[in-house]
C-alpha cells in the first residue's frame, strides 16, 4: 500500500499564529488540492496528522473542527482527490499526551489501523515537531518551506535524512 502522511496547517492550508478557528479561516495553499488529487490518482492513501491544541485551549470546539475538516474534504474532492483519514491531537500543548507531535502516538495509530510499517513512508510537515515525529517512527521526514517551513529550516537541527521541498506540489512531483 502506498501511503503518505501530511500535516495540515502550513502544508495543505495557510497557517495562522492565532489558529484556524473556523471554516472561513481555512484556506488551501496554492497547488495543494491538485497535489493531493495527483497522489490519489497515483493510488496513494492520503492521511492527515495534525495537532489541534485550539480545541484543548477552548478556542473552538469539536463541531467546529469537524466543520473545518469537512471544508477541507470538499475542497480536495472538487480537485479530484481524497483524504482517507484525519488523525488529530485535541490536547493543549501543556498536556502530556502521547498523541501530540513530536510524540508518535498518531503515527502509531495509523500503523495499527492500516496494518503497515511506516518505515520510509513520506511524512510531510512544516515544523520541527512534524519531522521529529516522522523520524521517531522511521517514516521519511519531508520539510516544505510553506507555513513555518522557512523558519524551521533556518533554525536547523532537522532530523538526519530530512528532504526539503518548496511546497506540497514539489513533494508530489518528486514522489511521482
Amino acid at each position: 500500500m502506498k501511503l503518505i502522511i501530511l500535516d495540515r496547517d502550513g502544508v495543505i492550508n495557510y497557517d495562522s499564529d492565532q489558529f484556524i478557528k473556523n471554516p472561513d479561516e481555512w484556506k488551501p495553499l496554492p497547488g495543494s488540492m491538485e497535489a493531493i488529487a495527483r497522489l490519489v490518482q497515483a493510488d496513494y492513501h492520503v492521511v492527515v496528522v495534525t495537532n489541534q491544541s485550539g480545541v484543548g485551549r477552548g478556542l473552538f470546539d469539536m463541531p467546529t473542527l469537524n466543520a473545518i475538516h469537512e471544508k477541507m474534504h470538499k475542497a480536495v474532492a472538487l480537485a479530484g482527490g481524497r483524504i482517507d483519514a484525519i488523525f488529530f491531537c485535541p490536547h493543549a500543548a501543556e498536556s502530556d499526551c502521547h498523541c501530540r507531535k513530536p510524540k508518535s502516538g498518531m503515527l502509531e495509530e495509523i500503523a495499527a489501523r492500516y496494518n503497515v510499517d511506516l518505515q520510509g513512508v513520506p511524512a510531510v510537515g512544516d515544523s520541527l515537531r512534524d519531522l521529529e515525529c516522522a523520524a521517531r517512527i522511521g517514516a521519511q521526514p519531508m520539510l516544505v518551506l510553506t507555513g513555518k517551513g522557512m523558519k524551521t529550516q533556518a533554525k536547523g537541527g532537522l532530523p538526519e535524512g530530512t528532504l526539503i521541498y518548496p511546497d506540497l506540489a514539489a513533494v508530489v512531483a518528486a514522489l511521482l
